[in-house]
């Protein structure tokens, strides 16, 4: 099933353009967002075939199954409700049987979770971002032994820095473990390199230091201590930042540095509308995409406000919608059953032809 299929087979019941454009937030340079709905054929639907969404390559382009679309509409899913609000010069297509579906029918207090849950995601991402943006982690990957120090007398001094003070190879080093020392190691040195000693650890990549075997009656040379605690969490942020960097959006990383912000300026603008939006929704039972006060939200997209700034801005819009809540004239949940039976009934004429 493709979107190509869809269109062929007159299988379309929505599609209207979607993001930045249906919000009013858009720019001349800004992507065109494409969402829709359709249904299966019968076969598929009453078979084992059923494909809740349709996309193409980039997802810019994304169709729901009816059913699908349906079920996340009951769950006050925000991109569900917003296609469903789409401004009227935003709406590409539309089946006359949509006319069955109006937004008042889904509209419920369980937007408070819904679109607050999910800014709070965006809030809890932008947090990462931020982290990930001020705290760097060079390219170049520590090793082992940059965890390991020597201990002399009650103070400590990095392995790597004592090495080069006494002009010592680390690949001529044999460690053996303390007894009930965790992490604790006795020193050796073979100067000629004949004993068979292992070195400190057996690579860059290597996990662990390496033990060698040395006869009782050698003198450590001193006492090593390997943070092996530290090592492994600085492997797991190695590893998280370097696969952020590989698959963040260069454009909007781009974009974000020039700002110097320290924060995903986009995020946080759809985190406040988002908010602002569910406000609207539990006191006033309507839901308006397209946004009045633009300029805030791009100067949030252009990173005008400070970090903290916006956490804060999201906290009382948190607050507010709370005190929405408990006032608001909405139901707890939309009717399911009442929904379920037009559903029904929109498939039996669906396929009647069929």
């Amino acid at each position: 099933m493709t979107i190509e299929n869809i269109k062929r087979h007159g299988l379309l019941l929505l599609e209207v353009i979607n993001g930045s454009r249906a919000f009013g937030l858009h720019k001349e340079d800004s992507d065109t967002d494409i969402r829709g709905v359709f249904y299966l054929p019968k076969r598929k639907f009453y078979g084992l075939g059923y494909i809740p969404q349709v996309s193409n390559a980039s997802n810019d382009i994304v169709y729901y199954e009816l059913g699908r679309f349906i079920e996340l509409l009951i769950k006050n899913n925000p991109g569900m409700l917003e296609i469903l609000a789409t401004p009227d010069d935003c709406i590409l297509y539309r089946h006359p049987v949509m006319d069955s579906l109006p937004l008042s029918l889904f509209l419920s207090k369980l937007c408070k979770d819904s679109f607050g849950g999910y800014a709070y995601t965006q809030v809890k991402k932008a947090r990462g971002y931020n982290k990930k943006m001020m705290n760097p982690v060079a390219k170049e990957r520590k090793s082992v032994t940059d965890f390991c120090y020597v201990i002399k007398g009650q103070y400590s001094k990095p392995l790597n820095e004592w090495l080069a003070e006494n002009q010592l190879r680390s690949s001529l080093c044999g460690l053996v473990s303390v007894p009930h020392a965790n992490g604790m190691y006795a020193l050796y040195y073979d100067a000629t390199g004949t004993k068979g000693y292992r070195g400190i650890a057996s690579g860059e990549l290597a996990n662990e230091v390496c033990l060698s075997s040395v006869a009782e009656a050698q003198e450590p040379l001193i006492h090593l201590y390997f943070n092996r605690d530290g090592y492994s969490a600085y492997c797991k942020t190695y590893a998280e930042y370097w696969e952020w960097i590989e698959k963040r959006n260069e454009e909007r990383w781009l974009m974000n540095d020039h700002h110097g912000k320290g924060y995903d300026a986009k995020n946080m603008m759809h985190t406040i509308r988002l908010l602002q939006e569910a406000q609207e929704i539990l006191r006033d039972g309507v839901l308006q995409p397209r946004r009045n006060n633009r300029d805030e939200l791009l100067a949030i997209k252009a990173g005008a406000y400070e970090y903290e700034e916006l956490l804060d801005m999201s906290s009382r819009l948190m607050e507010q919608i709370e005190l929405e809540w408990l006032n608001s004239k909405l139901p707890e949940t939309p009717d399911s059953k009442r929904i379920e039976a037009i559903l029904v009934t929109i498939r039996n004429e669906l396929y009647s032809s069929w």
